[in-house]
């Protein structure tokens, strides 16, 4: 595993930081669901509800895929 070393302003917290970077990651598609939550320093289910509280998406998937999905 890589490292990051980040000077941030005082008024960001690090873990302010690393969930907005988890989140990023996430709706990138760029880390899997748990591999962000570790980064965040969260379980996924907490980190899942903290994915909806900011209306980042648990799916990436356009409707008409899900819904593709779903018929089959």
């Amino acid at each position: 595993m890589s490292s990051l070393c980040v000077d941030l302003p005082p008024e960001v917290p690090v873990e302010e930081a690393s969930l907005l970077l988890a989140m990023k990651l996430w709706e990138t598609g760029r880390l899997s669901l748990g591999q962000a939550a570790q980064l965040a320093g969260y379980a996924k289910p907490t980190f899942m509800e903290i994915l909806g509280r900011y209306g980042v998406p648990l799916f990436n998937q356009p409707p008409k895929e899900l819904d593709a999905e779903l018929r089959a």
